[in-house]
C-alpha cells in the first residue's frame, strides 16, 4: 500500500511505484463511484427525446465499445508507467503544455463537481424545504471537501465500495415503483421528436458522448494505482466493456424508461428528475439521490483538487497543500452554485471538450509510435512544439466544424480526435517527444 506519510501521497509529482498500488478489488470499488450520476440517466432522456430510443441505446452501445477499446490502451500504459496525466503530458507537450493540461483537467472536474452537487442540493432542499437553497449548496460542499483529503488508497475505495450496493438497489427500487405507481408502457422505446427521429439519430447521440471524453482523463489517473499483474482485468473488465455497458447502456435504459413513465413539469432535466424521485419515492428518493451523487462527487472533487495542485506547480513552482487546494475546490463550487451556472458552463463545457478528445487523440498517437513513455521534470523541455502544435491545429478544427452550425459542428468532436491523432505522428517525425531519462 501507499506510504500515506509520504509528501506526495497522491503521486503528482512522480510515477506510483509498485509498493503504492491498489489490489483490484479496492481500485474497482474506486473506480465504478463513476458509473452513478443522475447525469448518465438524465442524458440518456433528453436524447431519447430528441434523436428516438432506438437511436439513443444505439449510440450508447457504441460509445460504450468505442470507450472500452480506447480506455483499454490508456490503462495498459498508466499501469506500465504509473504516470497521472499531468506527468505523461510532459511528454506529451512540454512542461508549461502539461500545466495547460492540468488546468483544464481541473475546470472539467470542477464543473461536473458543480453539476452533480447541484443534484443532490437541489434534492435535500426539495426534502428539507425549511433550507433555502443556498443552504443545501453549502452543507453539499462541507461534507465533500472532507471525503477527498485522503487518498485513493486510503479510503474512496472503501466508502464507494460500502455505496455500490445502495445505488444499484436504489436504481432497481426506482424502476419498480415507477412499474408500481404507473403501470407499464412501451412508451419508452417510442419516444423520439415530432415528425419522426432522424436518420442520423444514432451518430448525433455518439458524437454527443464524445464530449465526456473526460472520463478518458479519469481514468488515466484511476489506473495507474493498478498492479501490472493486473494490467488484463483492469483493461477489459475494471475499465472495460462491463463497465460502460452498465454506465452507459443499463442507466440509460432506466433513465429513459422513468423520463416516459413519471410525469415532470416541463422538460427533462436533472432536477426534475430529482423532483420526480423525491415525489416517488420520498426519503429513499433522497438516500438515492445522495448515494448516486455523493459517489460520483468524490471523483470529481478528488481530480479537481489534485490536479489543481499540479496545475500551481507546474506554473508557478508553488506546491500548495492538498487541504488548501480542496479547500479552494470547494469555495469555488460554491461560488459557482451560487450563480445562474447553467447558462454558461454547459458552452464552456463544450469547447473543453474539444481540447480534451484533442488530448485523447495525443496519448493514443503518442503510445502507437512513440516508444518512449516517460519524460522526468528535469528533462522535459517548456515547450514540446510538436505536441503543442498539434494539439491547437486539431482543438482549432474542431472549434471551427462547432462555430460552422450544422450539420459540420455534428463532426467536431471526430474531427478533433483525427486531427490530434494524424497531426501528432506527422510533426513528431520532424520532433521526437521528450526521450526517458532519469530512473
Amino acid at each position: 500500500m501507499a506510504n500515506l506519510s509520504s509528501p506526495d501521497p497522491d503521486f503528482t509529482r512522480s510515477p506510483v511505484p509498485s509498493s503504492a498500488r491498489m489490489p483490484r478489488f479496492g481500485l474497482t470499488m474506486a473506480w465504478w463511484s463513476v458509473c452513478s450520476a443522475m447525469f448518465w440517466l438524465v442524458v440518456a432522456a433528453t436524447l431519447a427525446i430528441n434523436y428516438g430510443t432506438l437511436n439513443t441505446l444505439a449510440g450508447l452501445a457504441l460509445s460504450a465499445f468505442c470507450y472500452a477499446l480506447i480506455n483499454g490502451v490508456l490503462v495498459r500504459h498508466a499501469i506500465s508507467t504509473g504516470l497521472s496525466v499531468g506527468l505523461f503530458s510532459q511528454t506529451l507537450l512540454g512542461r508549461s503544455g502539461a500545466a495547460l493540461a492540468t488546468l483544464i483537467f481541473f475546470a472539467t472536474a470542477l464543473y461536473y463537481g458543480v453539476f452533480e452537487g447541484s443534484v443532490i442540493a437541489v434534492a435535500i432542499q426539495g426534502y428539507f424545504p425549511s433550507l433555502s437553497l443556498n443552504q443545501a449548496y453549502l452543507l453539499v460542499v462541507l461534507y465533500s471537501v472532507p471525503l477527498v483529503l485522503g487518498s485513493v488508497q486510503r479510503w474512496l475505495d472503501k466508502l464507494n465500495g460500502l455505496l455500490l450496493p445502495f445505488y444499484l438497489i436504489g436504481l432497481a427500487a426506482a424502476v419498480l415503483m415507477a412499474l408500481n405507481e404507473y403501470g407499464y408502457s412501451h412508451a419508452w422505446l417510442e419516444l423520439g421528436p415530432e415528425g419522426g427521429a432522424p436518420a442520423d439519430g444514432w451518430w448525433r447521440c455518439f458524437t454527443t458522448f464524445m464530449g465526456v471524453w473526460i472520463l478518458m482523463m479519469y481514468t488515466y489517473d484511476y489506473a495507474r494505482l493498478g498492479r501490472k499483474e493486473d494490467s488484463g482485468y483492469h483493461a477489459t473488465i475494471n475499465f472495460g466493456l462491463p463497465f460502460y455497458l452498465f454506465t452507459f447502456v443499463l442507466n440509460g435504459m432506466a433513465g429513459i424508461f422513468l423520463a416516459a413513465s413519471i410525469p415532470t413539469d416541463g422538460p427533462v432535466t436533472e432536477v426534475s428528475v430529482v423532483l420526480a424521485l423525491l415525489k416517488l419515492m420520498g426519503f429513499w428518493g433522497l438516500a438515492f439521490v445522495w448515494v448516486s451523487q455523493t459517489r460520483i462527487n468524490t471523483a470529481n472533487f478528488y481530480l479537481a483538487t489534485v490536479n489543481l495542485q499540479s496545475f500551481v506547480e507546474k506554473a508557478s513552482g508553488l506546491r500548495l497543500p492538498k487541504l488548501a487546494c480542496g479547500v479552494l475546490v470547494g469555495a469555488i463550487v460554491y461560488l459557482l452554485m451560487l450563480t445562474d451556472v447553467f447558462s454558461f458552463i454547459l458552452q464552456a463545457l463544450a469547447y473543453q471538450g474539444i481540447l480534451v478528445v484533442a488530448w485523447v487523440g495525443l496519448a493514443l498517437s503518442h503510445i502507437r509510435f512513440e516508444p518512449h513513455p516517460l519524460c522526468h521534470e528535469e528533462s522535459a523541455p517548456r515547450l514540446h512544439k510538436a505536441g503543442i502544435s498539434a494539439w491547437l491545429v486539431a482543438a482549432g478544427l474542431g472549434v471551427a466544424c462547432m462555430e460552422a452550425g450544422e450539420p459540420f459542428a455534428a463532426w467536431s468532436a471526430p474531427v478533433t480526435f483525427l486531427g490530434a491523432f494524424v497531426c501528432y505522428r506527422l510533426f513528431t517525425r520532424y520532433q521526437p517527444a521528450p526521450v526517458l531519462t532519469g530512473d
